[in-house]
């Protein structure tokens, strides 16, 4: 009887097992395949940063001075409660008091105020906007 019973059991065990396997599986191949058509996908843009044609924050020096005004500038990003979290995020990257803004914002107007405010963080010589829109 108790024989009957572990057998039982470790069949249903093994079954739950194979059943939740695969759901995950499936979950997974669902993703990547939505995310291959997806206007969020940006493995492109990954391939061309990895190329060292286009700065990177890997780029950005440890010169105190830059290091300064990179962090102004993201405090004061993270501050707009009106930018998208998309603009919040964008990759700053100062060098020699030149700072390049690169990553995705919602629309030109977004970009523009991005922009705005990197002009106006102190010790900046020149802004070199890079931002690129949101696909529709």
């Amino acid at each position: 009887m108790m024989t009957r019973f572990f057998s039982v059991l470790f069949a249903l065990t093994g079954s739950l097992l194979i059943a939740s396997f695969n759901t995950e599986a499936k979950q997974q191949d669902a993703a990547i395949y939505l995310a291959a058509g997806s206007a969020l996908e940006n493995t492109e843009r990954n391939v061309r940063d990895k190329d060292g044609t286009t700065l990177t924050p890997d780029d950005q020096k440890g010169d105190k001075r830059d290091v300064k005004i990179t962090t102004k500038i993201r405090k004061a990003l993270v501050e707009d409660k009106h930018l998208s979290v998309n603009a919040q995020n964008v990759k700053i990257i100062t060098g020699s008091r030149i700072v390049t803004l690169r990553g995705i914002v919602e629309n030109a107007d977004e970009s523009m105020k991005v922009e705005q405010i990197a002009k106006k963080t102190r010790g900046v010589l020149r802004v070199d906007n890079q931002l690129e829109f949101k696909a529709p």
